[in-house]
């Protein structure tokens, strides 16, 4: 792990537990080298990793201002595995396969277009950030298109066995995104703090040569997320 990582998720943590409390000021950038025995630009990249995270505030002659907010950026129009989000987050982020199987569920084998008879891979997955349970992934392969799975890759990344062992590179996604009441089973495996609607994001990925082979739900806790997205004005 990169030093500026490592220095921002020691910094989010304290943060977390209100050594830092909201709309106080980090110690200067020349107190953490000294702390971390880091670079003055190893500080400054975890710094900005923070302030993207929007953790802090950098407030030019202040210094960097604790935020009192509590959300994780997602980005909405990319196409990002969650282990490339968790490796850029100060947060500490770990997964928990909970299910692993075969379905012939209808409804799933007409997302992917997949024959009436055949069978779809479903892998269920609990994302924790910093020990709360936050995020259920339910993705769903077309195992002809996407062989070899198991849990222990479903554990680490299912993009960067695609891309790297299968050597498909994965081109696009179309997606939806809800807000819709938990269902019990939600209930059972997030940590909801007593709410009970969760944002739902509904994709279908797709290979670079546009074959369908991922349909997945992604079911987040409102209050931990905001998805950010870049429009252009097209002018015609």
């Amino acid at each position: 792990m990169s030093k500026y990582i490592e220095i921002a998720r020691e910094l989010s943590e304290r943060i977390t537990h209100k050594t830092y409390p909201p709309n106080s000021y980090l110690p200067s950038e020349n107190e953490l080298c000294k702390e971390f025995d880091a670079s003055r630009d190893t500080v400054r990249k975890a710094l900005n990793l923070l302030a993207d995270r929007k953790s802090i505030l950098k407030e030019k002659g202040k210094g960097s201002k604790v935020l009192p907010v509590d959300i994780v950026t997602f980005p909405a129009s990319g196409l990002i595995s969650f282990k490339e989000l968790a490796m850029r987050s100060p947060q500490t982020i770990e997964t928990d396969v909970i299910r692993f199987g075969l379905t012939d569920d209808p409804y799933i084998l007409e997302k992917l277009t997949m024959p009436e008879g055949s069978k779809a891979l479903e892998i269920y997955r609990i994302r924790s950030y910093d020990g709360e349970r936050i995020i259920e992934d339910r993705d769903y392969l077309n195992p002809e298109v996407i062989p070899g799975m198991t849990p222990e890759i479903a554990q680490d990344s299912l993009y960067q066995y695609i891309e790297q062992v299968l050597g498909k590179p994965i081109g696009f996604a179309r997606k939806e995104i809800t807000v819709e009441p938990a269902s019990e089973f939600d209930q059972e495996h997030l940590d909801l703090k007593g709410g009970n609607l969760l944002v739902i994001v509904r994709s279908l990925t797709y290979l670079e040569d546009a074959t369908l082979f991922e349909y997945t739900e992604s079911r987040h806790r409102t209050d931990k997320f905001k998805f950010l997205d870049f429009s252009r004005r097209e002018r015609l």
